[in-house]
């Protein structure tokens, strides 16, 4: 994969040479035309081709994104309330992620998305302890957890 890149690198670089442009639009485009031919000639070269975690990584970003700004708004939704009658507790979510930095990154975007925190992670690796501010039904908050993040950093690592 790394020799992909430097590949790519290298044309986008070759292509900047040849149009005697200098700029940084010139070397995207040269970028996306090693992308091109990387995609034609993939089955030559050593490794998968490299584009496609990196899209998946870019999804992961996406998500964790989306995840940040609606519970944000959660957030202050509930501060703003009238009326706060909430639930907080701390429940177990089981993981199929099994390698030390997936559980790391899980944890750490649990815990970066406001109103839910890692609390500790079990030790067989195969549940992390969550405390969030407000549980309606932890079956509901379990199945987000693994549809979203669980999921998309399972697809990073294939």
């Amino acid at each position: 994969m790394t020799f992909q890149i430097v590949l790519n690198m290298i044309i986008a670089l070759i292509w900047m040479f040849l149009s005697e442009s200098y700029t940084l639009i010139t070397f995207l485009f040269g970028y996306i035309i090693g992308i091109l031919l990387l995609t034609l000639l993939h089955r030559f070269l050593p490794g998968k081709f490299y584009i496609k975690p990196v899209y998946k990584i870019i999804v992961l970003c996406l998500i964790f994104i989306r995840e940040l700004i609606l519970s944000n708004l959660e957030i202050v939704k509930f501060v703003y309330r009238k009326k706060n009658n909430f639930e907080p507790g701390i429940f177990a979510l089981p993981i199929e992620v099994k390698k030390d930095w997936e559980i790391t990154l899980l944890a750490n975007l649990i815990t970066l998305t406001p109103g839910t925190l890692t609390v500790a992670v079990s030790e067989d690796n195969t549940k992390l302890f969550i405390h969030a501010m407000h549980i309606d039904d932890i079956e509901d908050s379990i199945n987000d957890i693994k549809n979203t993040f669980e999921k998309a950093i399972m697809e990073v690592t294939k």
